[in-house]
């Protein structure tokens, strides 16, 4: 497993590296800011970064996300925990969950594994960080979009959605591109079929991460 590091405390990077190491991954790269990161990395891709969300460089959470996620590895959240607002903001920018720094080291290895294989990390962070921001919009999906979504979202082919619903693949296929749109318009995107387990997961449709999904856009 590739891992990269984004803290600007040194102390944390080298202790997160160790950490990482010692767990069997291996730390490509670390870095100071996202920029130096991307610039570090120069093409490569890992499997997860793992990223503070306050940066001393000034930048702002989204975009750190955006850009660590530019490199096409998946990103986790490692920062203090009670700063909602910047949680709240990180994962509705895509982030793939998050781990407070009081964590230990064992459950921050277990985190980037969980992110590694795609699963979503619903932890208490995630959900303290949506259930306190009541500006986050959940997309107004009707009681068929949102079966739909339930059913896709668990696992399952968009084929078998549609035999287990008694509808035509092709209704399916009409339902699924209206969640889509209507997740785009409250402004939390769901281009994946990982993204769309994170806004079930997120919305309540889904329990948590005992489900897999696969990562292709369909």
């Amino acid at each position: 497993m590739l891992v990269a590091i984004v803290d600007d405390h040194e102390s944390v990077r080298l202790g997160l590296k160790a950490a990482c190491e010692n767990s069997g991954y291996t730390v490509v790269f670390t870095a100071a800011t996202v920029r130096d990161l991307v610039q570090g990395l120069a093409g490569q891709v890992c499997d997860v970064i793992v990223l503070d969300l306050s940066l001393g460089d000034g930048s702002l959470v989204t975009d750190n996300v955006k850009l660590a996620q530019s490199t096409g590895s998946a990103v986790l959240v490692h920062s203090i925990a009670d700063r909602v607002a910047s949680v709240r903001e990180a994962l509705a920018a895509g982030a793939a969950g998050v781990i407070p720094k009081s964590s230990p080291t064992t459950t921050v290895m277990a985190a980037v594994a969980s992110v590694a294989r795609g699963d979503v990390l619903n932890n208490l962070e995630w959900a303290t960080a949506i259930d306190a921001d009541r500006d986050f919009a959940k997309a107004q999906l009707g009681r068929r979009e949102r079966d739909v979504l339930h059913l896709y979202a668990s696992g399952l082919p968009l084929k078998m959605v549609a035999m287990q619903l008694g509808i035509a693949h092709s209704t399916a296929r009409e339902y699924l591109d209206r969640i889509r749109v209507k997740y785009v318009e409250v402004g939390r995107p769901a281009p994946t079929k990982v993204d769309l387990l994170r806004r079930a997961v997120e919305d309540g449709i889904l329990p948590g991460l005992d489900s897999e999904a696969g990562d292709g856009r369909v």
